[in-house]
């Protein structure tokens, strides 16, 4: 109890350090705070106005340098992930690699994940309409879409992606019960 006591003390003496700033940093402006919010839900409410198809793609591919990275075609070679893969839809999803053409549960993750990222050293410097355009030639790639096939705000949240429900399936689980087979608590 008498720790407890000094621990309370030491609380109270040291409270008007919590609370000293020390003049760094500043409160961001809302056009600032509004620039870094560019989240995209599965719905695409907010993906931007644009558009693409995967021959424009393939022809950003090259021209902003992704072979480097990801090798001819999305096909790997280089030192980030493949993009394309070497397996057909015949096999599970899970054997065809971590592509995230492939994997991810909606295909605006896919835009936003491009919109955010990439290209490496000037991430988020890509405009919609060439996000668009780099979406869906990883999906055509992937076959997961057709090559002629536009992609823009209201197409991309409706495209189909393979992995369907595989993606974070969570178990049935009701309160007071054990929350996986064999977990005993």
């Amino acid at each position: 109890m008498g720790s407890l006591r000094l621990v309370a003390i030491a609380l109270v003496v040291a409270a008007p350090a919590f609370a000293q700033t020390y003049g760094l940093g500043r409160t961001p402006t809302a056009d600032e705070v509004r620039a870094l919010d560019i989240s995209i839900s599965p719905t695409g409410e907010e993906l931007p106005v644009g558009r693409g198809t995967a021959k424009e793609g393939a022809q950003l591919f090259r021209s902003k340098g992704c072979i480097g990275c990801h090798g001819a075609e999305g096909k790997g070679g280089g030192p980030a992930p493949r993009l394309q893969s070497q397996k057909g839809p015949e096999v599970d999803i899970w054997e065809r690699g971590r592509i995230l053409p492939l994997t991810a549960p909606y295909a605006t993750t896919v835009w936003d994940y491009l919109n955010r990222a990439m290209p490496v050293g000037a991430e988020g410097s890509l405009k919609p309409d060439e996000v668009y355009a780099l979406t869906a030639y990883l999906l055509f790639l992937n076959k997961v879409i057709p090559e002629d096939q536009v992609l823009d705000k209201q197409s991309l949240p409706k495209v189909k992606m393979p992995i369907g429900d595989d993606y974070g399936r969570l178990p049935e689980w009701k309160p007071g019960t054990p929350r996986l087979t064999g977990y005993p608590y």
